[in-house]
């Protein structure tokens, strides 16, 4: 969440060549509504299921970019497959920053009280720390990590650009 995916991904893409695809962005395209809808509506269950069945479907293809949910890697099919398909690289961002990056967004419940009022900075914090905790055991399973707190957006994606260009060239010799 606010690590940079939606940001970097394209431009890395761009710089590639390569197609990109948010897929949080797909999600609600398909089902023509917003994700906060979809969870409202249908439940969390619903949602992974059209995320892993969107997954596997943008995936046919090489030369890809896709940016993940922050919970698409909670379901082992959906890691299972990312890793038979490609490479994870995790964005790393502090809960700070994530807030910083965030704070000014109305469409994001981890900013809101029960009552969709603007939660105070240390509650979202201490939101935002909770969920990185939760979820740091799957994200722990990426095969690169790039710290995106004090980094540009230019060297991140130049970091990026240069990992995926030593894979294309070593999966090029195999």
């Amino acid at each position: 969440m606010a690590s940079g995916k939606s940001t970097i991904g394209p431009i890395v893409a761009n710089t590639l060549g390569w197609i990109f695809f948010d897929l949080d962005k797909e999600i609600e395209k398909r089902e023509n509504r917003k994700i906060k809808e979809i969870f409202e509506e249908n439940g969390e269950d619903y949602f992974r299921q059209k995320e892993t069945e969107i997954l596997k479907g943008i995936s046919n293809g090489e030369k890809l970019i896709i940016s993940l949910g922050g919970g698409t890697l909670i379901i082992q099919e959906n890691q299972e497959f990312i890793k038979k398909s490609g490479k994870l690289i995790f964005l790393r961002s502090s809960p700070e920053v994530v807030f910083r990056r965030l704070k000014h967004k109305r469409d994001r419940p981890i900013l809101l009280t029960d009552d969709n009022e603007e939660a105070a900075e240390n509650v979202v914090i201490e939101r935002i720390e909770s969920l990185m905790e939760e979820r740091m055991k799957y994200y722990q399973k990426a095969d690169y990590f790039i710290d995106t707190d004090k980094e540009s957006i230019g060297t991140t994606v130049d970091k990026i650009s240069k990992i995926i260009i030593k894979l294309s060239k070593k999966n090029h010799r195999n």
